[in-house]
């Protein structure tokens, strides 16, 4: 191998060394949200990570560029929390419910990390939790439907319906004066998104059990096919 094509070790080890500090940049980045609020400054980030602000800029392009890293580690965070609701199992009540509840618990106890989310926008690369939801929700929706030989162009309408709703919700609750406990809250939103999915199948002439195991739609679509 000449010198040319021969990796040069100390640009591997520098930018080893880049992302990590990037990594310790971005965790401190989180400790001073949870502290101060979404509306923190790069001074108590960089107070958090104790360094100078400048340095921060040496491993970030910009503010834009530390705003869309830190917004991207939230969305993972939200992203591994809400294993429920890529993988719901059970009744339609327990799915709805396990969904709802997560969520509502990963809000609860990170609100400042989530309306850093919400106020800061991400470029294209960064993952959009409400979408991912939504477009989740919908293949999840649309493969019941088609398993019931139902139309299933209400997917979409239904998915981003309910995950807008849900937000919706939450944020009135998180920024209210919280009368009324989480738990009923999720029994609350758990009960309407019920009632929306239930509309949608009786008025195709299916009618379900709430309180009864859903197969996967692997096991309904050959009976139903």
């Amino acid at each position: 191998m000449s010198d040319e094509t021969r990796p040069d070790g100390r640009a591997t080890r520098w930018a080893g060394q880049h992302e990590r500090r990037r990594t310790e940049f971005v965790d401190a980045a989180l400790a001073a949200i949870a502290e101060h609020g979404p509306d923190v400054s790069t001074e108590q980030i960089a107070e958090k990570a104790g360094v100078a602000r400048t340095r921060l800029y040496k491993h970030f392009g910009d503010a834009g560029d530390l705003q869309n890293a830190i917004s991207r580690r939230v969305s993972e965070l939200i992203t591994e929390e809400l294993e429920p609701v890529w993988n719901p199992q059970g009744t339609p009540m327990e799915m709805i419910t396990t969904a709802v509840d997560t969520h509502l618990r990963w809000l609860t106890e990170h609100a400042h990390l989530y309306r850093y989310l919400t106020r800061n926008s991400l470029d294209g690369d960064a993952p959009d939790i409400r979408t991912a939801i939504g477009v989740h929700l919908t293949r999840f929706f649309g493969g019941y439907l088609t398993a019931f030989r139902l139309d299933p162009l209400p997917a979409a309408t239904m998915a981003f319906g309910i995950v807008g709703y849900v937000e919706s919700a939450t944020n009135h609750w998180l920024d209210g004066e919280r009368e009324f406990t989480r738990d009923q809250l999720v029994a609350q939103l758990t009960g309407t998104i019920w009632t929306i999915l239930d509309h949608t199948l009786r008025a195709g002439g299916v009618e379900l059990d709430p309180h009864l195991r859903l197969p996967p739609v692997a096991e309904l679509a050959p009976v139903t096919a």
